[in-house]
């Protein structure tokens, strides 16, 4: 999945990575994707609810090594 910004959220704790997603959404245009590094799990409930409510497309998500990763395309 290509992604036009990454942001590394890893050891950050609810509600640090919700926080740093919205900071970092706000600097894109509308249908470019952000892709988020996160070793949070309750990060994955967090994100999918905040994509959804924000009016945002959670395209993708995966883990690698303890690392949950997720791309979300701006709405």
């Amino acid at each position: 999945m290509n992604a036009d910004k990454m942001l590394d959220a890893k050891g950050l704790a609810c509600p640090m990575p919700i926080v740093k997603t919205k900071k970092a959404m706000n600097d894109l245009q509308t249908g470019q994707v952000l892709e988020i590094h996160v070793t949070d799990k309750g990060a994955k409930a967090d994100l999918a609810a905040w994509s959804k409510s924000g009016g945002h497309e959670l395209v993708e998500t995966a883990e690698e090594n303890d690392i949950l990763k997720f791309w979300i395309r701006k709405g």
